[in-house]
């Protein structure tokens, strides 16, 4: 069962996210797939009675939303696979990943807060199993400049601007310098930590 909390996405044409989560939502061929905008009574119990039926059931929020949720509801279905996208869209004050992780992480009941990892310029996304470190596909490299000099890459494990090559975007730019911060670990995965200090709002439907 997809369960989808993207008002945002919503409110706005040509989301692709909106598509996506679309797609499931018929694929899935469930009742309770939906679509939940401002209706946090419904969402709540809907969850509800899907825990008590067991049915396997992702939730899938913008970031925002999903705070917004959980500050009046408490679900506590360790079962529940919870994945967060986007971010404040101007709607809250920008918080780190593992402040929203942990909040969500309690007021939900679930050990992890899985995460995808995209914006308008990219066609491809990242997908986090534990909502902080994000594996890069075959086509795709990130890599990490200084804060304050954008051609000095910073040596892996040092925190600075994200930087991503995506060479899906064929015949589009495949370089994007994001304002988000972030390193590369060990594993070479992508850590994201949040948005640079006093970034222009970004997102897909901000655009307009």
């Amino acid at each position: 069962c997809f369960v989808c909390l993207l008002p945002s996405y919503l409110e706005r044409e040509g989301s692709s996210l909106i598509t996506m989560c679309d797609h499931f939502i018929k694929e899935s061929q469930i009742d309770n797939s939906a679509f939940y905008l401002y209706d946090h009574d419904k969402l709540f119990r809907t969850l509800t009675k899907l825990k008590k039926l067991n049915q396997k059931t992702i939730l899938i929020g913008v970031s925002y939303a999903l705070l917004d949720f959980v500050e009046s509801n408490n679900i506590d279905w360790s079962q529940l696979i919870v994945i967060k996208t986007g971010g404040m869209k101007g709607r809250r004050e920008e918080m780190n990943s593992s402040e929203l992780d942990s909040i969500l992480k309690v007021n939900l009941g679930v050990d992890f807060i899985h995460a995808e990892y995209g914006m308008t310029e990219c066609f491809s996304q990242l997908y986090s199993q534990n909502g902080q470190s994000y594996s890069l596909n075959l086509h795709m490299k990130a890599k990490i400049s200084d804060m304050s000099d954008p051609f000095h890459m910073v040596k892996k494990g040092k925190s600075g601007r994200i930087n991503i090559i995506d060479l899906a975007n064929i015949d589009t730019v495949s370089f994007i310098a994001t304002d988000d911060v972030g390193y590369i670990n060990e594993k070479n995965e992508l850590v994201v930590l949040g948005r640079i200090d006093n970034s222009d709002l970004r997102g897909c439907n901000m655009l307009l």
